[in-house]
């Protein structure tokens, strides 16, 4: 039997330092208040306790997941991880304790408000990395092509398949100022690294040149008589029009 504790688990941010808290949970048969990265935590009166990330836990968690509550919702609780969702952790712990109790009907469980919680957050992640694939507006940068993003959720891992397979000759990177994370790409190699405050150069001549073509185009198509601001805002939200060339 498993008891709701006053305990806040402090962990290092990572995907397997979670699971090393899920792990901690069921060894000790406590259930956290909850949460936090190391150090980051408000202050609170209740007590805390850092867990440590371990391979050796992390693995026998992660390999658990598929054998008792299925694939599905092994990928399930990787894209709630990538949620801007509050208490996305403690979420994610409560969805695992139920579904090594139900099993793989755990994902059916929608009226469950852990569950619908996090279903509600990985379709808003899956959303904005759609929206993204189309929003992106690259520019020259020191020999190849350069994009910043500011998304809500953590999308580059979403977005990585979908630009290296459109772009496979190129050099690419884009940049994700929200999370200080880089998804970097030269020809057939990627990789996703932590970056701080990286800073792109002013667009050269040929540069402007393109960024002009690109809103020329973009007005010479729209049909005056259809002008609908509301509908543009419906299909293309406006705290993504920073980084769009032709709203610049």
């Amino acid at each position: 039997m498993l008891n709701r504790s006053n305990l806040i688990y402090e962990y290092d941010g990572s995907f397997e330092g979670l699971l090393c808290c899920v792990f901690e949970s069921y060894e000790k048969k406590e259930i956290p208040s909850d949460i936090a990265l190391i150090d980051e935590h408000q202050v609170s009166f209740f007590p805390t306790k850092k867990i440590l990330t371990d391979a050796k836990k992390s693995n026998r968690v992660l390999i658990s997941i598929p054998k008792k509550i299925g694939n599905s919702a092994l990928e399930f609780i990787q894209y709630s991880f990538l949620t801007c969702l509050p208490k996305k952790e403690l979420y994610i712990l409560m969805f695992l304790h139920m579904g090594y109790s139900f099993g793989p009907s755990v994902m059916n469980m929608l009226s469950n408000d852990v569950v619908n919680t996090l279903f509600k957050a990985v379709k808003h992640l899956k959303n904005e990395s759609h929206l993204l694939k189309g929003f992106v507006r690259f520019s020259s940068f020191n020999g190849g092509l350069a994009a910043e993003i500011e998304p809500q959720n953590y999308v580059l891992p979403l977005l990585k398949q979908h630009f290296c397979e459109r772009y496979p000759e190129e050099n690419f990177l884009i940049y994700d100022k929200n999370h200080s994370m880089l998804l970097l790409y030269e020809p057939y190699k990627a990789s996703i690294i932590p970056i701080e405050n990286m800073e792109f150069n002013e667009p050269n001549e040929e540069e402007k040149h393109f960024r002009k073509l690109w809103k020329l185009y973009y007005n010479t198509v729209e049909i005056e008589g259809r002008h609908n601001p509301k509908c543009r805002m419906t299909h293309m939200p406006k705290r993504y029009w920073k980084y769009l060339t032709e709203f610049k």
